[in-house]
C-alpha cells in the first residue's frame, strides 16, 4: 500500500511540485500526494496541485487562533489518511496540539543551515553576516521555529558578487534535491532519533 503524504503550503509551491515529480518518476517509491492544503487563497501552489489532478483544499487561516485553525487542517489530514505531512513553504507556526498529533510526521525544509538563520529571510540573514557557505535543512518539526532533529542539509558556497536573490536561487536547487532525499528516508523507516541526532539506519 502507498504511503499518503499531505503538503501544506501558502506560496507558490516549488518544492511541493519537486516532490511529486520525485514520485512521478519513481525517486521516491510506493507513496502519493493525497491532498495539497493552503491557508491562502490565490496559492499557485494550489494551481500546480489541480493541474496534477491532486485533491487540494484551501482553509483560510485569517482571524483564527492558531489552534482552532490547525484542528481543522488536522481533520483534512485525517479524512486522507495520511502518513507524512510535509510544509513546503508554508508561513505558519505549527500549534503544540498539532505536532503533538503527529510526532515525527511533519517535515519541514528551511533555506538556510539551521541552526543559523531560523525564521524569515534567510537568505537576507546570511549575506548580512558574511557567511561562506550558505544552504538549506529539513528536518523534523516540534513546538518551536525551526528547532526539531535535522534530517539532511546541503551547502552552497556564498560568492562576494552574490545578491539575495542569486543565493535563493542556488539553495532552491539544493532544497528540491534533498526534500525528495529526506522524504523517502523517512517513509522507508530508514532512521532513528537518538537525542537531537537523526540517524541513518540500514
Amino acid at each position: 500500500m502507498k504511503k499518503r503524504i499531505g503538503v501544506l503550503l501558502s506560496g507558490r509551491g516549488s518544492n511541493f511540485e519537486a516532490l511529486a515529480e520525485s514520485i512521478t518518476v519513481g525517486c521516491i517509491l510506493n507513496a502519493e500526494i493525497a491532498v495539497v492544503i493552503s491557508n491562502r487563497e490565490g496559492a499557485p501552489g494550489i494551481q500546480r496541485a489541480e493541474s496534477r489532478g491532486i485533491k487540494s483544499r484551501v482553509i483560510p487561516s485569517k482571524g483564527l487562533e492558531r489552534e482552532t485553525y490547525d484542528r481543522q487542517v488536522a481533520a483534512v489530514l485525517d479524512e486522507h489518511r495520511v502518513d507524512l505531512i510535509c510544509l513546503a513553504g508554508y508561513m505558519r507556526l505549527l500549534s503544540p496540539y498539532f505536532v503533538a498529533k503527529f510526532p515525527n510526521r511533519i517535515l519541514n525544509i528551511h533555506p538556510s543551515l539551521l541552526p543559523s538563520f531560523p525564521g524569515l529571510e534567510s537568505q537576507r540573514q546570511a549575506l548580512e553576516y558574511g557567511v561562506k557557505f550558505a544552504g538549506c535543512t529539513v528536518h523534523f518539526v516540534d513546538e518551536n521555529l525551526d528547532a526539531g532533529p535535522i534530517i539532511v542539509q546541503a551547502t552552497v558556497p556564498v560568492l562576494d558578487e552574490d545578491t539575495e536573490a542569486s543565493l535563493s536561487e542556488k539553495i532552491l536547487k539544493q532544497e528540491h534535491r534533498i526534500y525528495s532525499e529526506a522524504v523517502r528516508m523517512v517513509l522507508e523507516g530508514k532512521f532513528k532519533i537518538e537525542g537531537r541526532r537523526v540517524l541513518r539506519a540500514n
